[in-house]
């Protein structure tokens, strides 16, 4: 009866007629299910995921060893690696069970710039995206975005240097302290007056910027770039500590951490990563966080971090063996680590 009256009312008028015959038969629910066939509610992300049998996943081009290493070219393609692409796999994987395990859902990896992925995000064009990047450091949690439950703890911002002056104008601030140390003071005091380089977005340029206001403090689009910049010299290098400690061990051994004056590693402020979607993919949320759980109560999390910080291992053909594939028209510019330039100060 109901078919027969929409099929007389016509396309034009099935959501009047709809709106009618919803009079009276109230409470029934046969309304919804009516409206329903003639508007289909949008499927939620985990569905569409399904569906499409694949996940869109936001990676930094910039390489940020040992979570991300610059792609290489092998005989299968081209191939990133790193602790995060192995975590990426995990996802997929999981997201592939969840989908029936009828057929594998594919990470699609949309390599680029570190501080494009927000705009990607927002723009409906990624479904995560995985770069070792912290959501607890103030101004780093975009409006609209969700952060998981971490997926590496305890890390945070560290610093750089080859002079060792550096170094003992640092240590001389500590040992000017009684009592409880105040790392914040120190590298204040100690750091003043000096060239400061840190990673554009990143969470340690937001950490000079809020703190280190009596440095000259350079601003540049990669971590590299800051290494490669010979004008002006830079004294000091801030990125997140995990990082800068690999790359002083087999990258560029010209350059230090800084430490505390019983040699500890200095570490200015404590930083966790996470998975980053957008605020309104509760599902996806759910999942994510419950995998993350999983894999940290199972010790896998454990076992990755270790096996990509601690042991040696040469990433080209790890990238050969187990990288996942991307294409190269997604990686801009590569191999250009671009520029460092002075950051423009608020006056208020």
């Amino acid at each position: 009866m109901l078919r027969h009256r929409m099929k007389e009312y016509g396309s034009q008028g099935i959501v009047p007629f709809l709106i009618a015959f919803g009079v009276f038969l109230q409470g029934c629910g046969l309304v919804f299910d009516a409206v329903e066939l003639v508007h289909p509610l949008a499927p939620h992300e985990l569905s569409s995921i399904c569906s499409k049998g694949q996940v869109r996943v936001g990676i930094s081009v910039e390489p940020f060893r040992p979570f991300v290493f610059p792609a290489v070219y092998t005989d299968e393609g081209v191939r990133v690696t790193g602790l995060d692409v192995e975590l990426i796999r995990e996802v997929a994987d999981a997201l592939t069970t969840y989908c029936g395990g009828q057929k594998p859902i594919v990470p699609t990896l949309h390599l680029t710039r570190f501080h494009d992925l927000f705009i990607e995000m927002n723009e409906g064009n990624l479904d995560i995206f995985v770069s070792s990047n912290g959501g607890n450091i103030p101004g780093a949690r975009p409006v609209g975005l969700w952060y998981s439950i971490p997926y590496f703890h305890n890390d945070g911002i560290g610093a750089i240097i080859q002079n060792p002056e550096v170094a003992e104008r640092v240590l001389a601030q500590f040992q000017k302290q009684t009592g409880n140390p105040d790392t914040l003071a120190a590298i204040q005091a100690g750091l003043s007056g000096l060239t400061v380089a840190a990673q554009k977005g990143r969470t340690s340029s937001l950490y000079a910027e809020a703190n280190l206001l009596n440095v000259r403090l350079l601003i540049c689009d990669s971590l590299p770039a800051s290494v490669e910049t010979k004008d002006p010299h830079i004294d000091v290098i801030l990125s997140q500590h995990s990082i800068l400690d690999y790359v002083t061990k087999h990258v560029w051994p010209d350059w230090h951490l800084l430490t505390r004056n019983d040699g500890t590693p200095l570490i200015l402020t404590q930083e966790n990563f996470s998975v980053v979607t957008v605020e309104e993919n509760r599902r996806l949320q759910w999942f994510l966080n419950n995998l993350l759980y999983r894999l940290e109560e199972s010790g896998r999390l454990e076992r990755m971090r270790r096996r990509w910080l601690e042991e040696d291992y040469a990433p080209t053909r790890r990238a050969t063996t187990e990288g996942l594939p991307l294409e190269v028209s997604k990686v801009p510019d590569h191999y250009d680590q671009g520029q460092c330039r002075f950051a423009v100060r608020r006056t208020n």
